[in-house]
């Protein structure tokens, strides 16, 4: 009967004794790359805002209902996403207001008489996020001038499936919703 003290150890591998003394030196450095990972939702945001304001974004379409659509759209999407509170208070930590600068439909697709089949809705809007005190909160994350973010969102819709323009700038609407919250997130 053999014991593993009679055994040598193979030529090129290292016994597990040298392996675990390189991890013991290595180790004291890796967390130095992950200092600053957190998890959850609360990583992804400003930690000093904890409510939001979003009053009725403007609307210059011709179109009712799309300001106030959009509104509580963008509302549920913070609360949802988000660790912020939305409230009804211009005295809140931030204020997120909009405005939804161009809504057009388009074709997309036509059969053979030119009757439209598939359209598309395109809602163009706005946006700026403000802290109490005056100062921009999204910080450089959206490539556009610091006062001002434009962002669209597009949804596409077939009258024969018995979509109709509404559906399709609820699903815009959403979409836009979405991008608005995800504009707020901190930058890496």
């Amino acid at each position: 009967m053999k014991h593993f003290s009679e055994n040598p150890a193979p030529r090129g591998r290292r016994p597990p004794l040298a392996g675990l003394l390189l991890a013991a030196l290595l180790f004291p450095l890796a967390p130095g790359g992950c200092a600053t990972y957190q998890i959850g939702n609360q990583a992804l945001y400003p930690q000093d805002i904890q409510t939001v304001y979003v009053p009725i974004f403007d609307s210059e379409s011709f179109r009712r209902n799309l300001g106030e659509r959009l509104t509580e759209a963008v509302s549920k999407a913070i609360e949802n996403k988000t660790n912020y509170k939305v409230v009804g208070s211009s005295n809140a930590d931030s204020v997120l207001a909009g405005r939804i600068v161009a809504e057009n439909k388009r074709v997309i697709a036509e059969n053979r008489y030119d009757d439209p089949r598939k359209l598309e809705v395109n809602l163009q809007v706005e946006v700026s996020w403000i802290d109490r005190h005056g100062g921009i909160l999204y910080d450089g994350s959206v490539p556009l001038p610091p006062e001002l973010a434009s962002v669209s969102g597009t949804a596409a819709f077939v009258p024969e499936y018995g979509q109709s323009v509404a559906t399709a700038q609820q699903l815009a609407i959403q979409r836009l919703a979405e991008q608005i919250v995800g504009m707020m997130e901190s930058p890496w």
